[in-house]
Formats: C-alpha cells, structure tokens, sequence
C-alpha cells in the first residue's frame, strides 16, 4: 500500500462538510502511519459538488455518485448521505472494488446490512460503519478501564440523548420515508456505548412514544444481561437533556459528560475515594481518531475493525429491527 490513502466523499451535507475537515486534519494530528488525501467528491448535481469542491479543495467533483464509485484512483469513499440511501450507495462501492466507511446506522435494518457485509467480504473489501463516537480517546480509555477492572464488575449503565426538536413533518427525523425517529438516529449512540462495555442483551423491555407522522419520536430501553447488569437508555426529539453517560461497577463509577458531543473528560468515583478528573483530550474535530482507524486497518489488509466489527452492526441493526416492530413502526422501503 502507498503511504497516502485516496478518499471520495459521497453527498455534501454537513456531516460530509465535517468529514472533509477532519481529513485535512489528521496527518497534521499525526494519527495515520498514512496520508489523507481527499481526491473526489460526488454530489446530485455539479454545482454542488464544485461549490464543496472548491471549500474543501477537492481536484475531482463528481455529479453523479457512479461517477465516484468508478474513479480508478479513488481507494476508499465515505457515504454521508441520509440512512435510506445507505444501502444503494454501499452496494454501488462495494460492486465498483471500493472500501467503505458508511455513516450510521448503516442501513435501514438488517436485511440489507446483511447483505453488504457479506457482499463486501466476498470482494475482499474493508468495509465499516462510522460510529466515530468509538475512537474518542476518552471513551476509548473507558473501555480500557472496563477491560481492566478499575470499576470492578460493570452492574449499570445509564446513557441518554435527547434534545428538542421543533415538529416539522417534512423533516428527516419526523419523516418516514426518510428513515425518521429517534431510535436509529440519536438511539443507535446510547445503544452502541452499552454493547460496547457489556454485549449483547439477554432481553430488552421498551417504550416508545409514536408520533403522527408514523416515527418513534421518544423511545425508553431498559436492556437486562445474565450477569445481572442492566442498561438503562433514552433518546428523543421531544425534550432537551443533558447527553451524558454512567457507568457503574462494583468499585466506582465513571461520569462521561456529553459522550456523544465529542467528550474530552471522565470522571472517576472510586468507592471511598473523592473523584478523579481525567483530561482526555481528542484531536481536530474528533473524527480523525476514526479516519486514522480505516488507515490502520486499510496498511494492515483488515477487512473490519476490531472495534466497530461487523458481526456486532449486524446485531444492532437486528435489535434495532424488533425494537422498532414491537412498536409499528415500518419504513416505505421495508
């Protein structure tokens, strides 16, 4: 492999915007052994993608997705557009020989991750979904604590993210033929933060709260272990919270403030100890840390992560599935 990795980015939204920054970031955050090099960008029409061209300096702008897909000198593309596009917009990568990194959720349900995953290991593909939250530093140190029994045995983990957002029925999140709700958009964090330290649940009891356009606009989860744990969750649209998480164990617990808005800080209760502040700081706009994870496994042949593994987004999308049965709630596309 080349010491520089050639990127395309597939839409030009804000969390496309976001991503091209941190690619610009990471090799002056020293995170990647290899380059980042933004090569192309692909938009719906081509004035878009040369008005995000010229921002981020992209030599290549694309105005059609296919056009990306099959750009010879393009080596691994990030698809930014909303979830219900995800499965088309992988599948059309991955059939043209590219690795992807796909946002979260990765598809609609599991069907169609299924799908990909197996179509990206037949091709011999890296392919991953972007749950960047996971290559924080912070909560990276959190699951090295978790691992080495500082909070002894892990009992409870609480984790909530919920903010108010004004109904508007034409808006993706309240919008079901654009994949909308709570649960697979602000849900999927709480849900991968818990399965993260604890696995898989034994049994999950629910409550959702369903809206007039047909979504979960707020959604309740207690998720019980064999081992006895449990994991309380919330997320929703219908109120503002503080996002934050606690982990409990049988010798302390850990505060993670804001766990999803980019943490840089845990707090330490150990029992009988006066708590611990510990600064942990992340680089550029943070999603460096997740960029510098697809060099890494892109220079050592990996076709997964470790981390972010696929047998583990197939069990989320799974859940995420009989959750979202339990409660009606059906896309166009399904």
């Amino acid at each position: 492999m080349s010491d520089y990795v050639n990127w395309g980015i597939l839409a030009t939204g804000s969390i496309a915007a976001t991503f091209a920054e941190a690619l610009h970031q990471v090799d002056s955050a020293d995170l990647a052994a290899t380059s980042a090099n933004l090569l192309a960008v692909a938009s719906r029409t081509q004035a878009s993608a040369d008005k995000f061209g010229k921002r981020w300096n992209v030599p290549r702008c694309y105005d059609s997705y296919a056009a990306l897909a099959h750009d010879p000198d393009v080596d691994v593309v990030y698809i930014a557009t909303p979830h219900p596009y995800h499965y088309d917009n992988a599948k059309l990568c991955l059939e043209a020989g590219k690795h992807v990194l796909c946002e979260k959720p990765l598809t609609l349900n599991g069907k169609q991750s299924a799908e990909l995953i197996a179509l990206a290991q037949r091709n011999k593909l890296f392919f991953m979904e972007a749950v960047w939250m996971r290559y924080i530093p912070a909560i990276a140190k959190l699951r090295e604590w978790v691992a080495e029994g500082v909070l002894g045995e892990i009992v409870a983990v609480s984790a909530d993210f919920n903010f108010h957002r004004p109904f508007d029925p034409n808006h993706r999140l309240y919008n079901r033929e654009l994949g909308g709700g709570a649960l697979l958009d602000l849900g999927i964090y709480p849900l991968s933060l818990t399965t993260m330290l604890l696995g898989f649940p034994a049994s999950v009891e629910s409550h959702a709260t369903i809206g007039t356009t047909g979504v979960d606009e707020s959604v309740g989860l207690l998720l019980r272990y064999a081992s006895g744990a449990v994991g309380m969750l919330t997320c929703g649209l219908r109120s503002n919270r503080p996002i934050e998480a606690t982990i409990a164990g049988t010798r302390g617990y850990v505060k993670l403030p804001d766990f999803f808005l980019r943490p840089d800080h845990l707090i330490l209760h150990l029992n009988g100890e006066e708590p611990q502040t510990h600064a942990i700081p992340y680089r550029g706009n943070g999603y460096p840390h997740e960029i510098a994870e697809v060099h890494a496994c892109l220079q050592s042949g990996a076709l997964e992560s470790a981390i972010m593994p696929h047998a583990e987004t197939q069990q989320m999308m799974e859940l995420m599935d009989q959750l979202r049965a339990e409660w009606g709630v059906v896309y166009p596309e399904e």
